[in-house]
């Protein structure tokens, strides 16, 4: 339960910072909810002006949490976290207000940016000097750099680029000391150096060190084998024998703010691909998935993306509000899709799935070897299919599932977006046996979904709609997800690929990796957190009881 601040916690806060302190109904009605099932009222809204009120915060709530135990740190940047992750009880750190400058050098191809940056403004400037940061969520027009980093986000690029941790060359935080520090990769012998000091720095280094040599098998095999994970704490990726590097910034990157207060993030940026062209594949049901993932990933496409018929038949519900959003008259968005709905026709009904196989290259010859290669394939596949040449009308599938997803989370009748079993990733060649299992526990529950995501690495977005107005809807939740988890982890899957564990899935995170390794997690947030001041209560520490008891019911 939240605790109202006192006037007297009020006025020693004020004290201690130059930003904002919001307390005003509105803003807590705002901040008590992100994009995921959950709602829980903070007790106050901090928007700091600078790094200076960040280090003051933390040690506000050290000196006063004894007396205070309510009192913690959430960071939030844009709030489109589907886990539960962007809110809590204790104070919110918004960022989007002040810390939110970021600068490009062009000539070495890096941008250094602050957590409250929004993506589309980054965006634009990076289109400008024909640079891109090429991992990006479908929320991307709403989403921040603070939360994409502590969510590793993937996207719709993650088959050819991977995560943003791949990215993130440095980061600075604000630990629990109150100080903030810069990591990157190093050496392991300047990790140990670092280590030998006396004072907190020290003993992160030393205790890390400590426990990675300790536990180095047993943390390399509990990386998870699929090609996308965002649950856990990634201590399997801080330490490597093959070069004798050490980058605690690869702990930090996933952490969703619970081992200290992002302030900056480094991120390595490319040129934009010239050339691109889209092959939109028809399939009419989910059985021949697979085999298509299976024989196109040879022909290298940047992305594998697929949505089913209830997604695309959303988006055409919204289709006057997305022709809206990118300034077109609804005449002209429908005359986009004359192609597609003659290849309807051919499958004589509406495909089961709709599967986008995109190409981008240096080289126009490159490009359309690939492009020949992947049609060849197709053919002797028989599917419908059609190689989209401009990549402006390739684009409308994209807008498509990235707005209607949007469009989604504000309601759809009486109903709204469920995201609980939204992101899970299987290796792609299991897919066969797990989706008709998957499926049948949906079916089981009643639960009727939207279903999208990143095919090429086994990465489906779940959504269903739900009317969480009716007890009996929200009973169906824990029941549903303690199944479908327990059959993701049976096929040697992850809970989480790209959205993170939240509140939501917190509580599954120790089934996921087992005692060992979680104890190993929990060990991670004691040595950087001890006080428990960040983030309570996500990745680790988490409860079933806790989370499904803040579920929305509106």
């Amino acid at each position: 339960m939240v605790i109202p601040m006192s006037n007297e916690i009020l006025d020693k806060l004020n004290t201690k910072i130059k930003g904002d302190i919001h307390l005003d109904k509105d803003s807590l009605k705002k901040y008590s909810r992100d994009t995921s099932l959950f709602e829980i009222e903070p007790t106050a809204i901090i928007s700091p002006k600078n790094v200076l009120d960040i280090e003051n915060l933390v040690h506000f709530v050290n000196d006063n949490k004894h007396d205070n135990p309510e009192l913690s740190l959430v960071p939030r940047s844009g709030g489109t976290d589907m886990s539960g992750g962007a809110i809590g009880e204790g104070l919110i750190v918004d960022f989007t207000e002040n810390i939110n400058n970021f600068e490009i050098d062009v000539v070495n191809k890096i941008a250094k940016s602050q957590p409250g940056v929004f993506f589309r403004d980054f965006e634009k400037e990076l289109i400008k000097n024909n640079l891109e940061m090429p991992v990006f969520p479908a929320s991307k027009n709403i989403a921040a750099i603070g939360g994409m980093v502590a969510n590793n986000c993937g996207g719709e690029k993650s088959l050819r680029y991977g995560q943003i941790r791949n990215f993130v060359k440095k980061v600075k935080v604000v630990l629990s000391n109150g100080k903030e520090y810069e990591f990157k990769k190093i050496t392991l012998d300047e990790a140990k150096r670092i280590s030998e000091n006396d004072d907190f720095i020290g003993g992160v280094y030393r205790r890390i060190i400590s426990l990675v040599n300790e536990n180095y098998t047993k943390i390399k095999e509990a990386k998870p084998k699929t090609t996308k994970n965002s649950s856990g704490y990634a201590i399997w990726d801080v330490y490597d024998k093959s070069d004798d590097s050490f980058n605690l910034a690869q702990l930090f990157v996933g952490s969703q703010g619970t081992l200290g207060v992002l302030t900056e993030v480094e991120l390595e940026l490319i040129n934009i691909k010239k050339h691109k062209k889209l092959v939109t594949v028809f399939l009419s049901d989910w059985d021949k998935l697979p085999e298509l993932v299976t024989n196109v990933i040879p022909t290298s496409p940047v992305s594998l993306e697929t949505f089913d018929d209830t997604t695309m038949k959303l988006g055409m519900r919204f289709f006057p509000q997305i022709a809206k959003r990118v300034k077109k008259t609804l005449f002209e968005f429908l005359l986009g899709f004359w192609p597609e709905i003659l290849m309807g026709i051919k499958l004589m009904r509406m495909p089961k799935l709709v599967v986008l196989v995109e190409f981008e290259e240096d080289t126009k010859e490159i490009l359309d070897e690939k492009i020949k290669r992947v049609e060849e394939i197709l053919k002797k596949t028989k599917v419908v299919f059609r190689t989209i040449e401009d990549h402006k009308e390739a684009e409308k599938y994209f807008i498509i599932r990235r707005e209607s997803f949007n469009l989604l989370r504000k309601k759809v009748g009486n109903k709204r977006t469920a995201p609980f079993v939204d992101d899970f990733c299987v290796l792609p060649e299991k897919l066969p046996e797990f989706l008709p299992k998957f499926l049948a526990i949906l079916k089981k529950y009643g639960i009727k979904a939207n279903i999208a995501g990143h095919a090429g690495s086994g990465n489906l977005h779940v959504i269903p709609l739900m009317d969480l107005k009716i007890e009996s809807e929200r009973n169906k939740i824990q029941p549903c997800a303690d199944e479908i988890y327990a059959l993701v982890i049976e096929f040697g899957g992850t809970i989480t690929a790209e959205h993170n564990d939240g509140l939501m899935r917190t509580p599954y995170v120790k089934k996921m990796f087992g005692l060992e390794v979680y104890g190993i997690f929990e060990e991670i947030k004691n040595i950087f957190d001890p006080n428990n001041i960040f983030n309570p209560g996500k990745k680790v520490g988490g409860s079933k009881e806790y989370s499904f008891s803040h579920m929305k019911k509106d």
